[in-house]
């Protein structure tokens, strides 16, 4: 009787695990991937590249 609230709690655990992974993977796989669209519009914003330079590359992803 002294093991069950052990296993009890390790019923719980693994499946929390499980859970939170999922969570995790799903979420850095959304992350990471930008549209070369959006990269575009940061290095813009971040004025990595001119206006002439933005709509010439704009112009190409269309």
């Amino acid at each position: 009787m002294q093991n069950w609230g052990f296993g009890m709690g390790l019923g719980w655990i693994i499946p929390l695990l499980f859970i939170f992974a999922l969570f995790y993977f799903f979420n850095n796989t959304n992350n990471s991937k930008d549209s070369a669209r959006d990269i575009l519009d940061k290095r813009f914003a971040n004025g990595e590249i001119d206006e002439e330079e933005y709509e010439r590359r704009k112009e190409r992803l269309s």
